[in-house]
C-alpha cells in the first residue's frame, strides 16, 4: 500500500505532465462533476497537493478537484489522445496539446470550491502532511503532547491519518527503530530527548524516502539513501546493536522492530 512518499512522488509526475499548459480536453465520468467539464477547458493545473493519500488537483479557475484513490484508484500519465488498454474504468481525463492523465477506478472525487475545500469532511479530519515542507519538527511535537494524541500508543498513533498524513505501516515501524521505541510507547511517557527524536524522525524518514525515491541501497556507502533497517527483515541481524530482528502484530498490522535496542 503506497504511503506519503509514494503518493507525493505520484503528485509529481502530474504535476510535470500537465501544470500549468491550458486544458484542451477535460472529461469525467460522473454526471455530477460533468457540467464543470467545459468550464475547465483552457484552464490550467496550478499545483496538484496531497494529503494524506488524498489528492488536490487545483485549476486557475478556483476549484479544486478531490480525489482518493482508495485501494483500486490510479492515476496514469499518457501522450495527449493516447488511449491506454486497460480493463480499469476511465473515471477522469484532464488532457493539454501534449499530455494527458487519466484517473482510474476511483469512486471518491468531488469539485469543491474555495469555501467547500475548507469544509470536506475527510480534509477536517487529516492531520498536517509529512511531506509538506513547511510542517517542523516544532509542531509534530506540539500534536504528540496535544490532550487528543498524547496517551495514544505510538503503535496505533502512527497510523492514525488524523495526527500526521502520509504515514503508513513501514514508515511507523521505521521511524520507531530509528528512535529506539517500541509500539507501546506513549508521548506522555517520554522525555526531552525522545521527545525531540520522535519529532524530528517522523519528519526526517518520510522526507528520505521521499527524496531518494524509496531506493533501497544495502551498499552502506550510500549513507544518504533510505533503506529499511527494520521492514521485512525478520530473522535479520540489527545492524545497530546486533540483536535479532523480530516480526509481531500490532494494530492488526505486522510490526518489525529489534528487542535489542527498542525498549
Amino acid at each position: 500500500m503506497p504511503e506519503g512518499p509514494e503518493i507525493r512522488r505520484a503528485a509529481d509526475s502530474l504535476e510535470a505532465a500537465i501544470k500549468d499548459q491550458p486544458l484542451t480536453e477535460v472529461w469525467f465520468a460522473f454526471p455530477e462533476l460533468a457540467p464543470y467539464a467545459s468550464g475547465l477547458v483552457g484552464q490550467r493545473v496550478t499545483r496538484v497537493e496531497t494529503r494524506g493519500k488524498a489528492l488536490l488537483t487545483h485549476f486557475s479557475s478556483g476549484l479544486t478537484l478531490y480525489s482518493h484513490n482508495q485501494l483500486y484508484g490510479v492515476w496514469r500519465v499518457v501522450n495527449a489522445g493516447e488511449i491506454p488498454q486497460t480493463t480499469r474504468v476511465l473515471r477522469v481525463k484532464l488532457q493539454t496539446a501534449d499530455k494527458a492523465i487519466l484517473l482510474y477506478s476511483a469512486s471518491d472525487i468531488e469539485m469543491l470550491t474555495a469555501e467547500t475545500l475548507k469544509t470536506h469532511p475527510f480534509l477536517l479530519r487529516v492531520g498536517p502532511d509529512v511531506l509538506d515542507m513547511s510542517l517542523t519538527p516544532q509542531a509534530v511535537k506540539a500534536r504528540l503532547l496535544s490532550a487528543k494524541f498524547r496517551h495514544r500508543q505510538l503503535s496505533g498513533l502512527l497510523l492514525d491519518q488524523a495526527f500526521l498524513a502520509g504515514l503508513g505501516n513501514y514508515l511507523r515501524v521505521e521511524v520507531l527503530w530509528q528512535v529506539g521505541l517500541t509500539g507501546n510507547h506513549k508521548a506522555s511517557q517520554l522525555d526531552e530527548q525522545q521527545l525531540e527524536a520522535l519529532s524530528h524522525a517522523l519528519l526526517d524518514i518520510p522526507r528520505l524516502s521521499y527524496n531518494t525515491r524509496g531506493l533501497v541501497d544495502d551498499n552502506k556507502h550510500h549513507g544518504a539513501l533510505f533503506r529499511f533497517k527494520v521492514f521485512h527483515r525478520d530473522g535479520e541481524t540489527c545492524e545497530r546493536c546486533g540483536g535479532v530482528i523480530e516480526k509481531t502484530m500490532l494494530s492488526s498490522r505486522p510490526f518489525y522492530w529489534c528487542p535489542g535496542c527498542q525498549h
